[in-house]
């Protein structure tokens, strides 16, 4: 028999593994989103009687697969059934009373894709050192995000906060302490971290974040979202509202955004999809405008990004060695930069460079990097760092690609699903070095490196090449970047 906590709800019984760790899985912390729920606010999961049995994963939320090549990259997993909004604990102290710090996850994907049951996301090392780890799906895509008419915006910001708030009222019968919650996230999970900070409801319920290649500048404003919800309710034949489209079939409106952001990627016209013509996201949060936190935002930050994030992209496409001189200047000048004053920059230190490598630094900065910088400005005490790490993949030509920390960071670097993008040759000491110091935060509020400031702007590098801390990473580069982004 496993281990049983108890929860509002009722009890759940976990598993516990040969090392002590237990686990429970698959828990609701808000009601299936379908039926009369569909694209409205997370409803509270209903109380059960008995003993719940937590040791499989639950169902995850309607989303696309992910197309090639990058289904086979990215972890991903999908478990069908309507009680989607759930969520997963690792812990090595089941019960009441031993008050360890929580970290909470928010799993990546463009806010189209992501799923807490893959294994890359298994919690079991932040367990082993004494960390009650959580994980949870919420919803993406059209239920998630488009603008529809009579329902409310960002519904997987707000199944977010619902998990925020199960955290809050139930983690302490874990081991946890709910007074020492660290949010963090990759990717679209950061970019929500990144809302949450300035949200009213999100706040005092986590107090320390980290922000993994993802800040707060990707959102829509309303007058975009609504020039996507007509789009797609023109290529589906309905009504942009939450009426019609809870009528389309699932399979066909996963198959229709699958198009949508093909379309995004073949036509990036501002005047058709707003700020989603430079990142193709359609789906991401619906706000007016960019809000930094500030210094009075009441949590502690750690931010930052990889060096090569953009090869993700560029590499397994084979788009890095054919992309175009025209197409790196009309990206500059997109992005608000002068080509002819930016350029030279970037390829300076970049010797030999085709313009799929300078392209690459570019969008780095711009989508990653820059964003990453803007936040640890506006909050004093923030810390900074870059994933550096090469991988071995594609001939070692993916380097320190978007999504290449996870492993690190996870402390996986013998799960079969990260392979295809770490390469053969993971490096332990920096799995050492990354996870240490997300525990550290998590723990201490301190990772082991001095805080960034706008006077030294120190940055911790995890690299197994050249580790350590720098200041003023490519001070060059970020300078272009004053009064434009």
């Amino acid at each position: 028999m496993g281990p049983v906590c108890t929860t509002r709800q009722g009890e759940v019984r976990g598993r516990e593994s040969a090392d002590g760790i237990a686990s429970f899985l698959g828990i609701p912390y808000a009601a299936p989103p379908f039926g009369p729920l569909r694209f409205r606010s997370p409803a509270p999961p209903r109380a059960w009687s008995g003993t719940r049995d937590a040791t499989a994963h639950g169902p995850t939320p309607p989303k696309a697969p992910y197309a090639p090549p990058f289904d086979t990259l990215i972890p991903e997993s999908t478990i069908p059934g309507e009680d989607c909004l759930n969520l997963n604990v690792w812990t090595p102290s089941p019960g009441p009373g031993a008050r360890l710090p929580v970290m909470v996850w928010l799993y990546g994907g463009a806010f189209a894709n992501g799923a807490a049951s893959s294994s890359a996301y298994d919690g079991s090392a932040f367990a082993r050192d004494g960390v009650v780890f959580v994980s949870l799906n919420y919803r993406v895509g059209t239920d998630g995000f488009l603008h529809l008419d009579g329902a409310p915006d960002n519904r997987g910001l707000l199944d977010q906060i619902a998990a925020l708030e199960w955290v809050r009222d139930n983690i302490a019968a874990f081991g946890g302490d709910p007074d020492r919650v660290t949010l963090f996230g990759e990717s679209a999970g950061a970019l929500s971290i990144g809302v949450l900070l300035g949200e009213a409801r999100a706040r005092g319920l986590f107090h320390r974040a980290i922000l993994q290649s993802g800040a707060a500048h990707h959102f829509l404003r309303p007058e975009s979202a609504r020039r996507i919800s007509a789009h797609l309710a023109g290529q589906l034949a309905v009504e942009p509202t939450a009426e019609a489209f809870a009528a389309v079939p699932l399979d066909r409106l996963l198959a229709a955004q699958g198009e949508l952001r093909g379309e995004i990627a073949a036509r990036p016209d501002p005047a058709l999809w707003g700020e989603a013509a430079l990142n193709a996201m359609p789906f991401e949060p619906v706000t007016d405008g960019l809000r930094l936190p500030g210094p009075d935002c009441g949590v502690d930050l750690l931010v930052g990004s990889n060096r090569e994030e953009y090869r993700l992209f560029l590499v397994p496409t084979e788009r890095l060695h054919l992309l175009p001189e025209a197409k790196l200047r009309i990206t500059a000048e997109a992005y608000g930069l002068d080509p002819d004053k930016a350029l030279p920059v970037y390829r300076d230190a970049r010797p030999g460079a085709v313009p799929g490598e300078i392209f690459d630094a570019l969008v780095t900065d711009w989508f990653y990097r820059i964003p990453a910088v803007r936040l640890a400005e506006s909050v004093p005490g923030s810390y900074m760092y870059e994933f550096a790490r090469r991988s071995s993949a594609f001939g070692g030509r993916l380097g320190a690609c978007h999504a290449g920390e996870l492993a690190y960071v996870f402390d996986r670097l013998g799960d079969p699903v990260y392979a295809p993008m770490i390469g053969e040759d993971p490096a332990r000491d920096v799995a050492d070095a990354m996870h240490g110091a997300w525990v550290a935060f998590a723990t201490t509020g301190d990772p082991g490196w001095p805080a960034y400031d706008r006077r030294s702007r120190a940055t911790m590098i995890f690299d197994d090449v050249a580790p350590g801390v720098v200041e003023d990473l490519r001070g060059a580069e970020r300078a272009l970047w004053e009064g434009i982004r």
